[in-house]
């Protein structure tokens, strides 16, 4: 099974020209042809945090429905972030990571069952710390949590703010293969590569590349980066007395 995965820091709606236009933040959106959008920002910054990007919008412009995440009334992600699944796709299960922050972090981690019955595949979106020793520990939280889950095809996608091509990720050595799509940041003129994806057992890259258009480069501070995968099942390791 071929599906497009992407992540989009959407600031807040609000644009390089000081605007804030929700529905131009969708139509970049829509631009990406995805199946699965992994967004940040979606909220405002100060408790009690009311959204940016209204979910009655989402509704009317876009074939996308935001996953139930919302960490407070009013809201519509999980520490700013939320997972928009194209419709026909069904969540199987949602989880709300807590992780070590000095001011408050989270991922959100959905289980995704893609329409026709095909194997069913885990998303993890992230918004990792500014700074590196912080975003080992989150990540190193994100892998811990995962280990005890049932085996699935797992990506990892967001704003890992991390600018270096080799540091930072160690944490995700050996279970994940990490892609940097493209220069995203700072949308206006790119140059660095903080918005990644990483892909765990079971799924393949096919394609990668960033959003950058026009539209793209004013609407956010991040350009959105999408991949392309295969998805395969993963097969659990038999245990002591199946091995016989």
């Amino acid at each position: 099974m071929r599906t497009r995965l992407a992540s989009y820091n959407i600031r807040k709606c609000l644009g390089s020209d000081g605007r804030r236009l929700p529905s131009r933040t969708l139509d970049v959106v829509n631009a990406l042809s995805a199946d699965v959008v992994a967004l940040q920002e979606v909220d405002r910054r100060y408790a009690p945090r009311p959204w940016a990007l209204p979910p009655a919008l989402i509704a009317a412009e876009t074939d996308f429905l935001p996953v139930g995440a919302a960490l407070s009334a009013g809201s519509l992600g999980w520490h700013g972030q939320t997972v928009l699944l194209r419709k026909g796709l069904t969540v199987q299960r949602v989880e709300r990571m807590t992780l070590p922050a000095l001011e408050p972090r989270g991922a959100l981690a959905v289980e995704v069952l893609p329409a026709g019955g095909g194997a069913p595949y885990r998303v993890v979106s992230v918004h990792l710390g500014l700074m590196r020793r912080w975003r080992r520990l989150q990540l190193t939280a994100i892998r811990e949590a995962l280990a005890g889950h049932e085996p699935m095809p797992t990506v990892i996608l967001g704003d890992f703010n991390e600018w270096s091509a080799a540091g930072g990720m160690e944490p995700l050595t050996g279970a994940f293969r990490v892609h940097a799509p493209g220069r995203s940041y700072p949308a206006t003129q790119p140059m660095g590569r903080l918005d990644r994806v990483a892909l765990g057992e079971g799924l393949h890259l096919l394609d990668a590349g960033v959003l950058d258009t026009p539209l793209a480069r004013v609407a956010s501070d991040h350009l959105p980066v999408w991949a392309d995968v295969r998805v395969e099942p993963v097969v659990a390791a038999a245990g002591p007395a199946a091995r016989g």
